[in-house]
């Protein structure tokens, strides 16, 4: 998620704080340090990668991948919105060219499959526009047969991260982890039937908004990604080696 704030200054921050209850985390960085303190049985085991759902996930799990020891990458998602009501998704697309559409909602609203490709068509090439933007010409991360901690910077209603569950799950990975600093109570517990596991710093309550839970929750950018991406591919987000496409479930030595 990469709301702006909501326009909440810190009174209207100290308004909503119970006394000894949760604070707001600094910024996307502390609370992915924060994050990976839940995260840390994963710590420098083979086969685990961490991905991170643009934008505002990957300053979250570049810290979770540096303090795991584990490579990063973003897994991009974008919703499959009808025609005159796009916030309803009819389905969503990924990185690596998967669509997931959802049979319930084409169904009753009998949406005709040339009205389908042509919202695919569209929402592929804004995916395209950001894969460029993100990862240059590398390729997408390959994902069967590994232990996927797929990362946000919160769940609201959790809608894009379902999407990319969904996603996940057509490309066979071994183990999936959805991680988040702060989500809704009731939406960290429906995800626990929905991955192998949920990890949620913090679910307070009342909840709010996700960025309710941030001092600074600005929006992070193109060009942030971009950067904090190069860094991991280099090798700095991690103390060894950057994650390779195609690499095996095997760590290389």
């Amino acid at each position: 998620m990469t709301r702006a704030h909501d326009g909440m200054n810190s009174a209207e921050h100290a308004v909503g704080r119970r006394e000894g209850g949760p604070q707001p985390f600094p910024d996307r960085y502390e609370a992915g340090r924060q994050l990976a303190t839940k995260l840390s049985a994963y710590a420098g085991r083979p086969g685990v990668a961490v991905l991170a759902l643009p934008r505002g996930g990957v300053p979250v799990a570049f810290e979770v991948a540096r303090a795991l020891d584990a490579p990063l990458d973003v897994f991009l998602v974008r919703k499959l919105g009808v025609p005159g009501h796009e916030e309803l998704a009819l389905g969503a697309i990924a990185s690596g060219g998967v669509r997931v559409l959802n049979a319930e909602v084409v169904r009753e609203l009998g949406i005709a499959p040339d009205v389908i490709e042509a919202v695919t068509t569209r929402e592929t090439e804004e995916l395209a526009r950001r894969e460029r933007a993100y990862r240059d010409d590398r390729p997408p991360p390959e994902v069967a047969g590994r232990t996927v901690i797929l990362v946000d910077d919160g769940l609201a209603t959790g809608a894009t991260m379902r999407a990319a569950v969904a996603a996940l799950g057509a490309e066979g990975v071994a183990r999936l982890v959805v991680a988040v600093p702060v989500a809704a109570p009731d939406t960290c517990d429906a995800f626990r039937a929905e991955v192998d596991e949920i990890v949620c710093a913090v679910t307070p309550e009342p909840f709010y908004a996700v960025g309710f839970w941030y001092e600074d929750f600005t929006p992070t950018t193109d060009a942030e990604v971009h950067d904090l991406l190069t860094r991991a591919w280099q090798g700095t987000a991690s103390g060894t080696e950057a994650w390779t496409p195609g690499e095996t479930n095997e760590r290389r030595t």
